[in-house]
Parts: structure tokens; C-alpha cells; sequence
């Protein structure tokens, strides 16, 4: 029976080429934007490089002071993190890094964009970067203020060309060259805790800030890393009171706002502790999905119920020879259901040669995005959902056509 129904969509769809076109178009073109829109999250979310220790990790990417009618939000100082995080007892270390600054070097008389960013040892003992090249830097360089530099596999071919390895080579950041002895595996920008073209020394920072900022706030970001994961709940209780117990820094502030949390949970955090980053990230995706469905659905739903006057004569047909009202509205179904698929799969085609164009234009530096299984699952849910919402009612509207009347409109 599901071959004949499939046939007779096929006539059907061969039948009205230009209602068969706009269906097929509205349905592509609405799940290659959900599905390179899945496979972006997917990436944000699902992809641990190079923090490969999530499991047991918490993230400190901001702080707050809020009063009455005032408030200051932003990432945290090195001397928060070193001094007040840095007292907390479960953590067994701690990966302090600043925020990547970009600058302008010269090669040639060529002008390259540089992002550098400044880390303690303990950053590249936490994260597992895939070094292609050398080695992190240690303990003691970083004591010692030596101006050696850990760089990306992109910036090694943009600033040295093709030479076979950039260790021992220099490189000219903020006019001050570094000796590179490491080159690491990119990281992409969204990132953006993670993320740099050149990883410095904290100690070689020109603005010696890490010495002469004492406050609570400034350019740093900080990971906790718990023993094992069973200790995550402990650790963070423990920033919490910590944090609970800071005196503000200025008269009109009355409160300190800081949290311990998770990968996604630090990443979507606003520093406003009335409006949760988690719940405007959902309810703004949410929304956009929803109104990116409902209006091909609904275009659906008025290209089906046309076509299904144009069919009154077959309806009537058929149901004189006694098919049932539920047997009709099966075959709609089914047939509007291998209509939507048949769009999907145009979708998902369209979607790999878009993820394949925004990665070759390098949109978004050092992301790389693609459709693996959880994206093409989320494409045919989709798929299926569009099926439904687009055929119920016009299959409803099908079944209850008077049979004399149905034959007249012929």
C-alpha cells in the first residue's frame, strides 16, 4: 500500500510543477538554516578541544557588583583568581588566561592581524592543546618573565610561510619579539576563552596589570580543575562562599557576583544575576525556530489545501467506490510526509555545500562546521514534524468532502 501511495505522490507532485517547486523550496530552504544553525551549536557545545578536562573543570568567566541603581559586570583581575580563587582548597589547579587582544605586525611590508593572549603555566597543564610543534611554556619562564610564545598552526603559515618548523624562530607581537617554542592545533574563535593566534607569559604583559591591579575586576578568565568530577558540586560550593564573603569595592555597590559553573552555563553568562544567559540563549533560538517552521508550515498548509480542491473530483471517485474518510487522510498524509522528505533531502545536500562554503571563506576563524549524526537526526525530526503540521488539517479538510459535491466541482 505505502508503494501505491508513493506513486500516486510522485504523479502528484509531476502534476503541478510550480506548487511542487514552492513546497520543495520552502521546506529546503527552512532546513538548511536549522541544520547549519544545529551544526554551529553543535560545534559550540559538543566540541572539548582542548579543554578535554570538562568534566571535571568549572569556569569563572565574570564578576558583578550591583547596588541600588548601579552595576559593573566583566571578566575578573589576575589577582582575583590567583588570590582569592587561588585559596580555595578542592581545586588542584588553577588555568588563569586574559582575554586575546588584537594587533597589527608586518612581514614583507605585508600587514598581518594578530590576537595574543597572556596565560600562567598552569593553563597548559589543565588544557590539552595538540601541539604540532615545541612544547608550552614552563613554571619557571613564565617566573621569569622570558618572552617566549606559543603560537597557532595558522599563524605559523601566515607570518613564517611554508618553512618546515617555526621553534627558535621570532615573532613580533605589540612591537616586541618573542621566541616561539611551540606551535598548537587552532582553536576556533567562538571559543573565545580558549581561543588566540599567540599565547604569551602573563609576566611579559606591558601593562604589568597582574602586579598593580589589586581590585576585583579586569581582563581574566579563570578554570578550576576538581580532582575528579565527583568534586565539582564541592568546588563550587566552596567559590560560592567564597564570593558571598567579599566586601564590595566601592560605597555604591552593596553585593559580589561571581560563579563557578560549567562550560555552557560560564559561556552564556551575562554577569546580571537576574537575567539567567542559559534561559535568553534557549528562548531566543526557540523562538527563532519556531518562526522559521511555522511560516513554510503554514505555506504548506495553503499549497496542500489547494491542491486538494483540485483533487475534489478523485476524492469524490473514491469515495464512491468506498474508501473511507481515515483511509484518505492516511494517503494525505503519507504523501505529504514523502513531500517534506524529499525537501529534506534537498535541504541536507544544500546544507553541506553551505557549511562547505561559510568553512572555505573562513567566516568565523578556525571553525570548522559540519552535519554528523546528531545534525541529520534533527534535520529528519524536522522533517517529519513539517510532514504533520503541514498535512493533519488539509488531510481533515479532505475527508470531510460531500461526495455529490466533490464530483460537481469537476
Amino acid at each position: 500500500m505505502l508503494k501505491n501511495y508513493f506513486k500516486i505522490a510522485i504523479a502528484v507532485l509531476r502534476r503541478r510543477k510550480f506548487f511542487t517547486f514552492i513546497s520543495l523550496f520552502g521546506i529546503s530552504f527552512t532546513l538548511t538554516i536549522l541544520l547549519v544553525l544545529t551544526a554551529f551549536i553543535d560545534k559550540v557545545v559538543g566540541d572539548n578541544y582542548p579543554d578535554k578536562k570538562r568534566d571535571r573543570s568549572l569556569y569563572v568567566s565574570r564578576l558583578s557588583q550591583e547596588g541600588k541603581n548601579t552595576m559593573s559586570s566583566g571578566p575578573l583581575s589576575f589577582y582575583f583568581l590567583s588570590h582569592y580563587a587561588g585559596s580555595l582548597k578542592t581545586p588542584v589547579k588553577i588555568a588563569i588566561s586574559s582575554g586575546f587582544n588584537g594587533t597589527n605586525t608586518y612581514v614583507n611590508n605585508k600587514k598581518i592581524a594578530v590576537n595574543y593572549k597572556y596565560t600562567n603555566a598552569e593553563y597548559w597543564d589543565i588544557l590539552e592543546y595538540d601541539f604540532l610543534e615545541g612544547k608550552a611554556f614552563s613554571k619557571q619562564q613564565v617566573d621569569n618573565g622570558d618572552k617566549v610564545a606559543v603560537i597557532s598552526e595558522d599563524m605559523k603559515k601566515e607570518y613564517f610561510g611554508d618553512i618546515p618548523s617555526a621553534t627558535g624562530q621570532y615573532i613580533e607581537a605589540d612591537n616586541v619579539k618573542y621566541r616561539v617554542i611551540g606551535v598548537v592545533k587552532n582553536v576556533p574563535i567562538t571559543s573565545y576563552m580558549l581561543y588566540s593566534d599567540i599565547y604569551l607569559p602573563y609576566t611579559v604583559a606591558k601593562d604589568g596589570g597582574y602586579k598593580t591591579n589589586k581590585g576585583y575586576q579586569g581582563n581574566y578568565f579563570g578554570i578550576l580543575l576538581a580532582n575528579s568530577a565527583n568534586d565539582l558540586d564541592k568546588m563550587h560550593n566552596e567559590y560560592e562562599q567564597m564570593v558571598q564573603r567579599l566586601p564590595p569595592e566601592q560605597k555604591q555597590f552593596t553585593k559580589v557576583n561571581s560563579h563557578a559553573e560549567t562550560y555552557i552555563k560560564s559561556y552564556v553568562d551575562t554577569g546580571n544575576e537576574r537575567q539567567s544567559g542559559t534561559l535568553i540563549v534557549i528562548t531566543a533560538i526557540s523562538i527563532f525556530a519556531f518562526i522559521l517552521m511555522i511560516l513554510p508550515t503554514l505555506n504548506l498548509v495553503n499549497i496542500n489545501i489547494t491542491r486538494i480542491m483540485e483533487r475534489s473530483s478523485e476524492i469524490g471517485v473514491r469515495k464512491a467506490f468506498g474508501a473511507s474518510s481515515r483511509t484518505l487522510v492516511y494517503q494525505f498524509i503519507v504523501e505529504n510526509i514523502i513531500l517534506t522528505l524529499l525537501g529534506g533531502l534537498i535541504g541536507i545536500i544544500l546544507s553541506i555545500i553551505v557549511l562547505k562554503v561559510i568553512n572555505s571563506a573562513n567566516l568565523i576563524a578556525n571553525l570548522e562546521l559540519s552535519i554528523n549524526f546528531t545534525v541529520l537526526f534533527i534535520g529528519l525530526l524536522v522533517c517529519l514534524v513539517f510532514g504533520l503540521l503541514s498535512g493533519v488539517y488539509p488531510a481533515w479538510r479532505m475527508s470531510k468532502l460531500n461526495v455529490v459535491t466533490a464530483l460537481k466541482a469537476q
